[in-house]
C-alpha cells in the first residue's frame, strides 16, 4: 500500500479538497512544514478566534458579493468579468458559485449581486438549487439592510424565460431588500443586455461602497496566475488532427471522434471541462438565405462599430440555424403576417414553441415571405454564439491535444436537409483549424481523493467526459473503482469507443460496464432501466462514498435517470420519496452527484 493510500478519508468537502490540492501544488518540503505548522496554530485557537488578520479596531471593509449559478458557463463568465471590473475600480469583492456561498452569511450581506441562468422549464442550474431553495423557502431571513441586483440568463424560446432570475429578484424584494439596479433579463444574445446591466451595477456598487480605507494585502504563497491568453473573445486556432466516424456506416447516427492540436497555445483543461467551438454557418445555407431574400452577399453592412459584407455576417456572425422569439416577432411585423403574429400571443405558446423547435431561418423565410434590407436583417438576427462540447480526453494521456465526441446533426424537414451549425462545421472538416477556447466546469470534477469510487452514467455522446475520467484515473493510478452505464440504439452500430472500454475492463481501469441498447430487442431498454436492475449494488456504492455523474440530454434522459435514482434510494435505502429526494440533494451539496446536461 502506498503512503497516500494509507491516509484516512479527508473530512473536507470536495471543493475544499480541490483548493487544498491547488494550494500545495509545487511547494517544497520547508514550505509544506511551515504550512502544517500554520494550520496547527489555527486549530489550537478557540473557535471564535478570527481566521483573517485585520487591523486592530478596524471596522469590516464594505464588500460586494457576486453569486452565480451557471449550467453552461455563461453566468460564471459574466460574474467573473463583473468581479474583475469591480476589483479594478478599487472595490472589495468576492465571486462565489452559488453552492459555495455560505448561506449563514446572507443576513449580514449589505450588497449582493446574483447572476443566474434558467434551465429548461424554469429550473435553476444544478449548482444553484440549494441557494434558490433557501432564498425562496421559509428559512430565508429578513434582509432590510441589503441592496441587491439580479441578472437572469435564459432563452426566450421557452415559456419560462429567465424565470429563476425573476423569482429571485421578486423574493429578495419581498424579504425587504432594496434594488441597487433593475433586474436584467438576457436572451441568447447575452451581451446586448448583460453589458449595460453590468455598467449600471458597477456604478451602483461604487455608490454603495465608496471605498476609502485601502484593503489589507496578503502575500500569496504562489504568484498570481496570468489570465489565459486564449479566451472566448480571443479563441485559439486549433489545427485539426483527426476526424473519424465511430458509429457504423449503417447507423442512424453519425458520431465523430475529433482530435485537435493545442500545441503552443498553453491551454490547459481538466477532465469534466468543455471546449467552446466558434463554428461557421454552412456556405450553402447562407446562399439559400441570400437567394430567398434577393440580397447581395457582397454588400457592405455596418452594425455598431463593425462593417462586413452581408455574406460574412451570415456566415460567422449571425445565428441562422436556430430561431428565437424576437426574430419571429420582427419577421411577423415585416411580413404583415396575421397568422404568424397570432402565434406570439400567450395562449398560443405551445404552437410558437413547436415552430421554434422545428424551423430554421430559411424555413420561416419560405413559409412566411417578407422583404428585408441587409441592414435590417443583420440587426434583427441574434449573434452566433459558440457551442460547447464535453472534452473526451485527459491531458495526462494525450498531451497537447483535445478530443471531442460529436454527433453530426442532420435531418430532413420541409423537403430540405437541415444541419446543426457546429456539428456540421466539425464533421465536414478534413483539414485546417478550429477556433476554440476552454470552458472550465468546476461542478463536474473527479473526486480529489483518488480512492473514491466513481459511477458514470453517459448514454450516447454523453459518454465523452467519462472517456476523459477513465484516462485520467488510469494515468494517476487511482485505486478507486469505476462503473460506467452506457446506452445507444444498437450494439453493433452504436457502441462508441467499444474497444477502449473492453481494454479498460481487461486492464482494471474499469471495474463494471452496464449497457442499454434500446432497439436490439422488442422492449426498449434505456440506461434508467438498467440502473433499476442494478439498484441494490448502486446504492451500496453510494453508501460507501462513491461519486455519481450524469452526462447527456437534459430534457428526457437526465429527468428519467434522476427519477430512477430516487426510486433506487427509496427502495434500497428504505426511505420515503421526500427523504430519497433529500438524500440525492445532500449528495449534490457535497459534490458527490454532478450532472453535465444540455
Amino acid at each position: 500500500m502506498t503512503a497516500s493510500a494509507a491516509l484516512p478519508l479527508s473530512p473536507l468537502p470536495p471543493e475544499r479538497n480541490d483548493l487544498l490540492r491547488r494550494l500545495v501544488d509545487g511547494l517544497d518540503a520547508p514550505a509544506l512544514h511551515w504550512l502544517s505548522g500554520y494550520a496547527a496554530a489555527l486549530a489550537s485557537q478557540p473557535t471564535s478566534a478570527p481566521r483573517t488578520p485585520t487591523a486592530a479596531g478596524a471596522a469590516p471593509v464594505p464588500r460586494l458579493s457576486i453569486v452565480y449559478g451557471s449550467q453552461t458557463g455563461n453566468a460564471r463568465r459574466l460574474a467573473e468579468q463583473l468581479g474583475r471590473e469591480a476589483e479594478g475600480a478599487g472595490l472589495a469583492v468576492r465571486v462565489l458559485r452559488a453552492d459555495a456561498y455560505p448561506l449563514r452569511e446572507l443576513k449580514a450581506e449589505r450588497l449582493l449581486y446574483v447572476v443566474i441562468s434558467t434551465q429548461g422549464d424554469g429550473d435553476p442550474p444544478d449548482d444553484a438549487r440549494a441557494f434558490v431553495e433557501h432564498l425562496t423557502g421559509k428559512r430565508a431571513p429578513a434582509l432590510p439592510e441589503l441592496k441587491f441586483a439580479v441578472l437572469g440568463l435564459g432563452d426566450s424560446s421557452y415559456p419560462q424565460f429567465c424565470a429563476v432570475g425573476r423569482a429571485l429578484d421578486a423574493r429578495l424584494a419581498e424579504l425587504g431588500a432594496t434594488r441597487a439596479t433593475e433586474r436584467g433579463d438576457a436572451d441568447l444574445d447575452i451581451d446586448g443586455v448583460a453589458s449595460p446591466w453590468m455598467q449600471r451595477a458597477l456604478q451602483a456598487a461604487r455608490d454603495a461602497l465608496r471605498p476609502g480605507v485601502p484593503l489589507a494585502t496578503v502575500t500569496p504563497l504562489h504568484p498570481r496566475v496570468a489570465a489565459a491568453a486564449w479566451t472566448r473573445e480571443r479563441p485559439f486556432a486549433a489545427p485539426l488532427l483527426a476526424n473519424q466516424r465511430i458509429s457504423a456506416r449503417d447507423s442512424g447516427k453519425d458520431i465523430r471522434h475529433i482530435e485537435l492540436s493545442l500545441e503552443g497555445s498553453g491551454l490547459h483543461y481538466e477532465p469534466g471541462d468543455a471546449l467552446g467551438v466558434w463554428a461557421h454557418n454552412d456556405a450553402a445555407l447562407v446562399d439559400e438565405v441570400l437567394q430567398t431574400l434577393h440580397l447581395d452577399g457582397e454588400r457592405a453592412v455596418r452594425h455598431g462599430e463593425i462593417e462586413l459584407p452581408l455574406r460574412a455576417w451570415l456566415t460567422g456572425r449571425r445565428e441562422i440555424t436556430r430561431l428565437a422569439r424576437p426574430f419571429v416577432a420582427a419577421h411577423a411585423t415585416q411580413a404583415g403576417d396575421a397568422a404568424l403574429q397570432r402565434l406570439l400571443a400567450p395562449e398560443h405558446a405551445p404552437a410558437l414553441a413547436e415552430l421554434l423547435a422545428t424551423h430554421q431561418l430559411i424555413d420561416l423565410l419560405r413559409a412566411h415571405p417578407a422583404l428585408w434590407s441587409a441592414e435590417g436583417l443583420v440587426a434583427a438576427l441574434r449573434p452566433l454564439t459558440p457551442r460547447a462540447y464535453s472534452i473526451a480526453s485527459s491531458q495526462k494521456v494525450v498531451g497537447d491535444e483535445v478530443h471531442l465526441t460529436v454527433a453530426h446533426l442532420a435531418w430532413q424537414a420541409f423537403d430540405h436537409t437541415h444541419h446543426g451549425v457546429a456539428s456540421h462545421y466539425l464533421a465536414t472538416r478534413s483539414e485546417g483549424s478550429v477556433p476554440v477556447f476552454v470552458e472550465p466546469n468546476e461542478r463536474f470534477r473527479l473526486p480529489s481523493d483518488p480512492r473514491r469510487d466513481v459511477i458514470m452514467i453517459g448514454p450516447g455522446t454523453g459518454v465523452a467526459p467519462f472517456r476523459a475520467f477513465v484516462q485520467e484515473r488510469r494515468a494517476v493510478g487511482a485505486p478507486g473503482r469505476h462503473w460506467l452505464f452506457f446506452g445507444n440504439p444498437h450494439f453493433r452500430r452504436d457502441f462508441l469507443y467499444q474497444l477502449e472500454w473492453q481494454q479498460a475492463l481487461k486492464d482494471g481501469a474499469l471495474q463494471r460496464l452496464d449497457l442499454a441498447f434500446s432497439r436490439d430487442q422488442a422492449d426498449k431498454v434505456y440506461v434508467q432501466h438498467v440502473l433499476r436492475r442494478r439498484g441494490r449494488e448502486l446504492f451500496d456504492w453510494l453508501e460507501q462514498g462513491a461519486h455519481l455523474y450524469v452526462c447527456g440530454d437534459a430534457t428526457r434522459m437526465a429527468r428519467d435517470v434522476h427519477s430512477a435514482l430516487l426510486e433506487i434510494v427509496a427502495i434500497h435505502g428504505a426511505r420515503s420519496g421526500e427523504d430519497a429526494a433529500e438524500y440525492l440533494a445532500a449528495l449534490q451539496r457535497a459534490g458527490r452527484y454532478a450532472r453535465d446536461v444540455y
